[in-house]
């Protein structure tokens, strides 16, 4: 329901190669971690977005999306489902064009908040399940 072929096609191909991954951090064991990696493989520049900012596979982190001294095309969430919807609305402050809760990351009030503000976004997805889907 919130991630349609369609929509998953036009944020991985069509959207934009700057992926801000908001939670991701030089934990390799964590899943924003191997996410990150197949996004960079699938030729996206990643953006680490911790409290921490560390520099993670060889990208400069930022503590906040605020933070991040350049557009970013695709915010994608890491984060506790709690505290997600925060992270949406700091994205379409941004200007991002589009947002990817990862599995398990569900907040429907800020799905309605993100999509009614023109931004694309899918839930409760992960774009490394996704991109070999897409062939």
């Amino acid at each position: 329901m919130h991630g349609d072929i369609r929509t998953i096609r036009r944020i991985l191909d069509e959207l934009g190669d700057t992926w801000a991954v908001v939670g991701l951090s030089t934990n390799e064991r964590r899943a924003a971690y191997g996410v990150a990696q197949v996004l960079q493989r699938h030729g996206k520049r990643i953006v680490p977005v911790h409290p921490k900012a560390e520099t993670v596979l060889g990208e400069q982190g930022y503590p906040s999306l605020g933070a991040v001294p350049f557009d970013v095309d695709v915010v994608d969430v890491f984060v506790n489902s709690d505290l997600a919807g925060a992270v949406a609305d700091e994205a379409v402050a941004k200007g991002a064009r589009a947002v990817w809760f990862q599995l398990g990351v569900v907040d429907e009030a800020a799905y309605e908040r993100t999509r009614a503000a023109g931004l694309e976004m899918v839930m409760d997805r992960c774009p490394a399940i996704e991109i070999p889907r897409l062939g």
